[in-house]
């Protein structure tokens, strides 16, 4: 077959193409050529660092966080090292150390903060429900119950604060409500009250009253742990400890400092080396057991004695128990109170 002048006019048009591909080639040179001379010309501090939950594959994700992590943590190391040298090259005219916010150093201002030797402060105290104590005039003597047929985790933990507690006795309820039980331990020359409520075989609440005039306080209870759950856990004596209470600071908080303290002898017997802390943080209240041991002339350790349980108080009622006719203090409302994470009332 022959070549008609159209198709011949057809077949001259294909080199066309192969120069337009060198031109598209120069184009994608030349942008290469750019793009090189930006990488070098950026800085490597002001990419971003790689968006790691992109990475679909969950072991090559995990590698790569692990990889980031320990970049952090050795540029933390370095610019820790950085900062001592400096401060050691200045000197006295070093900068002062920078203190990190916490919630606790952020706390929201409270009107009721108080110093412990304003006069007004001493004053109130002395005539409180718990200044005989204060005063010598009495010794403490505590009750200790449950509420109706407890469990066995509830028993045992009654046993462990029964140790905490020098003159502390313990009596079964067998459903005697407590009103009645007030009037009987006021008998028996009792000085404060301690039942321990249970749910789902667990102990969830702590009613403390002080006696015979009050208040009466109602905590939750939470992470209780025995002697036995704890780890190398020691055996405790029957010394007198010695009872520290921390960051009670507002007049509620003074209160229930009172209120704890009052339950152990005025006089610790220092050669047991036993500490009971009360410590508040952010209004929760941990309970520690504690046997102290000197190491050396600079060196102390402590030994948990056990059992160990933290407290967040619901309500204060003013004079005993009284659930119906009771006036209140201070009761907890969550919704209303709850507003700010720096805000505390302890």
């Amino acid at each position: 077959k022959f070549v008609t002048p159209q198709l011949f006019g057809r077949f001259q048009s294909f080199p066309k193409m192969a120069t337009s591909k060198r031109k598209k080639m120069s184009v994608e040179e030349e942008t290469q050529n750019v793009g090189d001379e930006s990488a070098v010309a950026v800085p490597s501090s002001s990419i971003p660092p790689p968006n790691i939950s992109g990475i679909k594959n969950k072991m090559r994700r995990t590698q790569e966080f692990i990889k980031l992590k320990r970049q952090r943590r050795k540029e933390k190391k370095e610019m820790q090292k950085k900062r001592k040298r400096e401060t050691e090259a200045l000197g006295d005219q070093a900068p002062p150390k920078q203190v990190p916010k916490t919630i606790e150093n952020m706390r929201v201002f409270d009107e009721t903060m108080v110093d412990p030797k304003d006069e007004e402060v001493l004053h109130d105290e002395a005539q409180d429900e718990m200044a005989s104590y204060f005063s010598r005039d009495t010794r403490p003597k505590v009750l200790l119950t449950t509420s109706d047929r407890p469990r066995s985790m509830t028993t045992r933990f009654l046993k462990e604060l029964g140790q905490c507690i020098p003159n502390s006795e313990i009596y079964y309820r067998r459903g005697l409500a407590l009103k009645k039980v007030i009037p009987q331990a006021l008998a028996k020359d009792f000085t404060d009250i301690i039942i321990i409520n249970e749910d789902r075989r667990k102990p969830n609440g702590m009613v403390l009253c002080h006696l015979p005039d009050g208040p009466t306080a109602h905590f939750k209870i939470s992470n209780v742990k025995t002697h036995d759950e704890i780890k190398r856990a020691q055996k405790s004596t029957d010394h007198h400890p010695e009872v520290l209470l921390n960051n009670f600071n507002t007049r509620l908080g003074h209160t229930i400092a009172r209120m704890f303290a009052a339950l152990f002898p005025h006089d610790p017997q220092f050669s047991g080396r036993q500490a009971v802390t009360f410590h508040n943080q952010r209004d929760f209240i941990f309970f520690r057991h504690h046997r102290y041991l000197f190491k050396n002339n600079k060196r102390v350790g402590l030994n948990e004695l056990g059992p160990r349980f933290t407290l967040k108080l619901r309500s204060l009622q003013k004079g005993t128990f009284d659930s119906k006719f009771g006036e209140y203090e201070w009761v907890h409302k969550r919704h209303e109170m709850d507003t700010s994470r720096r805000k505390f009332f302890l």
